[in-house]
């Protein structure tokens, strides 16, 4: 079994003495032994309390708290707890400043496209990032009303071709037509677009966006601010057009 001396133990949790001294005379960490000159002798049993003591110290617990629980017939079962808490914590750090790395890689290759970037430039394309998760719910709530739409269409088709019963279909046509209007004015209540030219954000009529050429991106709509008529980025449109002018 080691033996570690004050400063060891210190050393190895990156702690000082006087830490140790002063949990020494706390009665939250007692050496198991002193050696024949009275030396404090620190046991590897008392090397992991000391480090439990550090984290539990870190988490915010005062040192009254630490030594009631220490004190408990099974710490270790709140120990655990409070691990699986941090754990959580850091996993959500880690994930939140991956996303922030992600966003902050994805303006970079953004801005590498532009020519001379502006800070209009750079606020067109914040924004657009900033609500891609709330475009992707949108696209992620289409797909699934379209998925069995599209099972209806085939199963219609199959058995019109199979069985030569053709009105199946007819009654899917009946149902997909308003219903794709339906999906389709969700979809374009949901959105807004961005004016490649005086960047403001703008929502055009139904009629307009509905018949317009688009990518998968953007549509080639007249912006209602400066009559600009070209092909607008697609943002997402609930909340955005309310602060355009901001």
């Amino acid at each position: 079994m080691s033996e570690y001396s004050t400063g060891e133990i210190a050393k190895l949790c990156g702690v000082t003495v006087r830490t140790v001294q002063y949990y020494d005379g706390r009665g939250i960490l007692v050496p198991t032994s002193l050696s024949e000159g009275g030396r404090r002798l620190y046991s590897d049993s008392d090397l992991r309390r000391l480090k439990i003591i550090c984290f539990l110290r870190e988490v915010g617990l005062s040192l009254d708290s630490i030594s009631e629980l220490l004190s408990e017939e099974q710490p270790e079962n709140v120990i655990s707890l409070l691990l699986e808490q941090q754990e959580t914590a850091l996993r959500d750090e880690i994930s939140e400043k991956k996303e922030k790395l992600d966003k902050l890689t994805e303006l970079k290759k953004g801005l590498s496209k532009i020519e001379k970037p502006d800070s209009q430039d750079i606020g067109d394309m914040a924004l657009i990032m900033e609500n891609k998760k709330k475009l992707k719910k949108v696209y992620t709530n289409m797909l699934l009303v379209g998925i069995p739409l599209v099972a209806m269409e085939l199963a219609s088709i199959i058995i019109w071709i199979v069985t030569g019963i053709w009105w199946p279909f007819i009654a899917y046509l009946l149902v997909d037509i308003p219903f794709a209007i339906l999906v389709s004015r969700y979809y374009l209540n949901s959105v807004a677009y961005i004016c490649p030219q005086c960047h403001k954000v703008f929502k055009p009529t139904f009629k307009e966006a509905f018949w317009a050429r688009h990518t998968l991106h953007a549509r080639k709509l007249t912006c209602t601010e400066c009559g600009h008529h070209g092909f607008c980025v697609e943002t997402y449109g609930k909340e955005e057009t309310e602060n355009a002018s901001d």
